[in-house]
């Protein structure tokens, strides 16, 4: 049993991250690149798409879970910038718990993040569809919806838009993006006529097989691809790349706080707790626990530390930075959409271009489109790079083949093999999942890891209080406890169906561990 909970000695974790060879990681990174890394995967998903999903969990009050979410992340920032500045590995948490909590919680961890990473990647490319399919329309293109759309959302799509001329139809004195106008289309949606649903279908026009309707999102099958291709040709060229969307995409967050903030009407924001809250403190929590999946960019950071010229010193201003300035520009962003737009007709698939058509603003919704595929582009850019960096670190220590997963590209020094799956993995899922049900599944996931990292905090200062720390989290042990009451909060909001999907992920991976990893763990064989 003792041997489960096997530790990496801190001597040994930085004897490898002063390794130098064919088969390391290249240090290109300095701490512009690292905090554009973490800029680039958290402006993006919560912003362009998952706002709309919390906004119909919050209402207005959208603006407190994004705050909510930004202190469980900021007391699990503050524990990651320590372990990144003292563990300069690719790995991030995993790593972390390998040194602090044994060789089982690592694996625990690692397994996690793979749900994590893999499924945000996933999330993200079908925003990233779902924002790309306006794009088209700017042109008078348009994509069939079962080949823009998972089948569930296709059918959603196509619902709305004949209840939509249904409701212009019966009703041409209702104003579209006014609340009563609104509350009249949900209500449709909600209980549709069966002539509805029929002419739904019939705009769905999905082929079948077997006499069942199909659904597949080619443009988030297709854009995971051309990442994953930019992930295996070089972290230089990686980052590069990432740079230049990061400054394009924050040029289009700053427009639309400018140009929103001349739409906003103060009454969508209610004028007392119960309207700026109808769900209460319940539905803030709740609405905390979706749009969480905004913000976990930040410990992607932590993946790229291997590739750091600097870590001790600019991994902590990376996370730090990019999640402080994150944080603020998403509480603007909720605040203007939200008060654009009544929370009830805000839109899911593209909650800001629909704002702006709304009110017949065609042009500004042009440029939010292009600013959505870009920032979108950049956030699946870093999920995909964090997920083989920590494939890459488990294979290291035998707890995945190493020859599959740790083999590095001779030519362009990335892990390619690993890249490439992760990439696969992401392209299939995000083109036949609702994205609501992908997003829930990678929020659950990356609390547990940011919940262990922070009790990996207080452990690491009760057993070695000694060790050099280039980056000391403050006020410990109140910022670690904090840090776990938050983002457990948050976990307990997720439901039942959320943890339920957990724990069977967590169990398949118990059984690769007990069958595969135990087996072959490096640590392991040095204690036999």
């Amino acid at each position: 049993m003792s041997s489960l909970f096997a530790k990496k000695s801190m001597q040994v974790l930085l004897a490898q991250a002063q390794e130098e060879g064919s088969d390391t990681l290249e240090r290109s990174l300095g701490v512009v690149s690292l905090t554009a890394l973490g800029i680039g995967a958290v402006i993006g998903a919560g912003i362009f798409v998952l706002s709309g999903i919390g906004a119909h969990s919050a209402g207005p009050a959208l603006m407190l879970a994004f705050v909510l979410s930004g202190l469980g992340c900021a007391f699990a920032g503050l524990c990651y910038a320590e372990f990144a500045a003292m563990i300069p590995l690719a790995g991030s948490a995993y790593t972390y718990a390998y040194a602090t909590l044994g060789e089982l919680f690592a694996w625990i961890i690692g397994w996690d993040l793979t749900l994590e990473y893999a499924m945000g990647a996933s999330t993200v490319s079908s925003g990233w569809s779902n924002n790309f399919v306006e794009f088209l329309a700017i042109f008078g293109l348009k994509f069939p919806l079962w080949m823009a759309y998972d089948h569930w959302t296709g059918l959603r799509t196509a619902l709305t838009t004949v209840c939509r001329d249904a409701l212009h139809a019966a009703h041409p004195e209702l104003v579209q993006g006014t609340r009563e106008f609104s509350a009249a289309l949900l209500a449709l949606v909600q209980h549709p006529t069966p002539e509805l649903t029929a002419k739904a279908h019939t705009l769905l026009n999905a082929p079948r097989l077997f006499g069942v309707e199909l659904g597949f999102n080619l443009p988030a099958f297709l854009i995971a691809l051309v990442i994953t291709t930019i992930l295996v040709v070089g972290i230089k060229e990686s980052a590069k790349f990432n740079s230049g969307i990061v400054v394009m995409k924050l040029a289009v967050v700053l427009f639309v706080l400018g140009l929103g903030s001349h739409y906003v009407n103060r009454a969508n924001w209610g004028s007392d707790w119960h309207s700026f809250a109808p769900f209460g403190m319940g539905g803030i929590g709740l609405a905390a626990g979706l749009v969480f999946f905004s913000y976990i960019g930040f410990d992607a950071v932590s993946t790229t530390a291997q590739e750091a010229k600097n870590p001790q010193r600019d991994l902590p201003i990376g996370i730090i930075l990019s999640l402080f300035i994150c944080t603020l520009l998403y509480i603007g962003i909720a605040a203007v959409l939200t008060g654009m737009i009544p929370y009830q007709s805000i839109n899911i698939e593209a909650p800001i271009v629909r704002a702006f058509l709304d009110y017949q603003v065609g042009w500004a919704a042009n440029i939010v489109t292009i600013g959505s595929i870009a920032g979108l582009t950049s956030v699946m850019l870093v999920m995909l790079l964090g997920q083989s960096r920590v494939l890459y670190a488990m294979a290291h220590d035998g707890l995945l083949p190493k020859k599959f997963f740790g083999d590095i590209h001779p030519r362009f020094r990335t892990p390619w093999k690993g890249t490439i799956l992760a990439g696969l993995l992401a392209a299939i899922v995000g083109s036949v999942t609702p994205i609501d049900d992908i997003g829930k599944m990678v929020n659950i996931g990356t609390l547990l890891a940011f919940v262990i990292v922070c009790i990996a905090i207080l452990v690491l200062r009760r057993t070695d209080p000694d060790r050099p720390r280039p980056f000391k989290t403050p006020l410990v042990p109140f910022v670690p406890i904090l840090g776990i009451a938050f983002n457990g909060y948050m976990m307990y909001t997720l439901g039942k169906w959320n943890w339920i999907r957990l724990i069977v992920w967590l169990l398949i991976g118990l059984v690769v561990y007990f069958s595969y990893s135990r087996y072959h763990s490096e640590v392991r064989k040095k204690l036999v």
